[in-house]
C-alpha cells in the first residue's frame, strides 16, 4: 500500500513537471521564433518616431522587421535615450539598434559591429524661413549659436564648429523637435542634421524653416549588434539583401518619405 501511494506521488510530480515545461516562456515568440529586443530613440522621423498612440514606429521599424520576417525571427521595440543605446547593446539589454546610427564612425565600430548600409544620409544647415543672412556653413560667426540632436553625427560637426573658432556654442539637446523650436524661437541661430529627418520635420511644420547650402558630408545608417555576434549581422545583411531584391526596401522608403 505504501509503494503504492509513492507510485502515484511520482506519477504526479512528472506529470506536473512536463506541465510547467510546456508552459515555460523564453525569447521565443507564440510561433516559437526567436525574438530581439532592437533598441532605439523615437525621436528621429521618418526612421524612428511614434504614432498618435505612442507606438515606436518608423522606416528603421518597418525595416528590421521586413528583414525579421525574411529571416524567421520577431522583434519588439524599447524605447531608450540614444546615449543609452550601445550602453544597453554591450550589457545585454537589447539585441540590436535600429536608430539611424552612423556606421562610419570609427569610435562606434571599436564597440559594436554593424550590418551592412542601409541608408546614406548627409548633413545639412537648417535655419529658419525668414533667414536671408546664413546661406552655407560658412556663414556661420562666433557669435552664434548652432544647435544638434545628441549622440548624431550632426552634434559631432557643431562641436567641431565650436572648437575651431567658427561659433560661440555648441548647443546640444535630446530629441530633434527640442533643437527645432530653439531655433524658430531664436534661442540659435541654426541647427545641423541629417536631410532626411530635417525635411520630414518641414514636412510637418511647414514655413517655419528651410535647409541651406551644400550637404557637408554623407554617412550610411546600420544596424548594430554586440561585439562579435557575426551569426545576427549575417541574418540581418542576408534579410536586407533580399528585401532589396524583392522591392520591399523601395516600398518601404517610398511610403516613409512621403508621409
Amino acid at each position: 500500500m505504501k509503494k503504492s501511494k509513492i507510485a502515484v506521488l511520482v506519477a504526479m510530480v512528472v506529470v506536473l513537471a512536463f506541465s510547467l515545461a510546456a508552459c515555460g516562456g523564453s525569447d521565443k515568440s507564440s510561433s516559437d521564433k526567436t525574438v530581439y529586443k532592437v533598441g532605439t530613440e523615437p525621436t528621429f522621423p521618418p526612421f524612428d518616431t511614434t504614432d498618435e498612440d505612442q507606438n515606436i514606429v518608423g522606416l528603421d521599424m518597418d525595416l528590421i522587421k521586413a528583414i525579421g520576417e525574411d529571416q524567421g525571427f520577431d522583434v519588439e521595440f524599447e524605447n531608450l535615450s540614444f546615449d543609452g543605446l550601445i550602453p544597453a547593446l554591450k550589457a545585454g539589454n537589447i539585441d540590436i539598434v535600429a536608430a539611424g546610427m552612423n556606421k562610419d564612425d570609427e569610435d562606434r565600430q571599436k564597440e559594436v559591429d554593424f550590418s551592412d548600409s542601409y541608408y546614406e544620409s548627409k548633413l545639412f544647415v537648417a535655419v529658419t524661413e525668414d533667414n536671408t543672412t546664413i546661406k552655407s556653413v560658412e556663414d556661420l560667426t562666433p557669435d552664434m549659436k548652432v544647435a544638434a540632436q545628441t549622440g548624431t553625427t550632426g552634434a559631432s560637426k557643431v562641436q567641431e564648429l565650436k572648437d575651431a573658432g567658427k561659433i560661440k556654442e555648441a548647443v546640444i539637446l535630446d530629441g530633434l523637435d527640442t533643437c527645432m523650436m530653439k531655433l524658430i524661437n531664436g534661442d540659435v541661430s541654426a541647427v545641423i542634421n541629417d536631410k532626411p529627418v530635417t525635411e520630414a520635420y518641414i514636412k510637418k511644420q511647414p514655413d517655419k524653416i528651410k535647409m541651406v547650402g551644400e550637404a557637408l558630408n554623407a554617412e550610411n545608417y546600420g544596424f548594430a549588434v554586440q561585439k562579435g555576434n557575426a551569426e545576427l549581422v549575417e541574418k540581418i545583411n542576408n534579410g536586407l539583401k533580399h528585401i532589396k531584391e524583392n522591392g520591399t526596401y523601395d516600398k518601404l522608403v517610398d511610403e516613409w518619405f512621403n508621409k
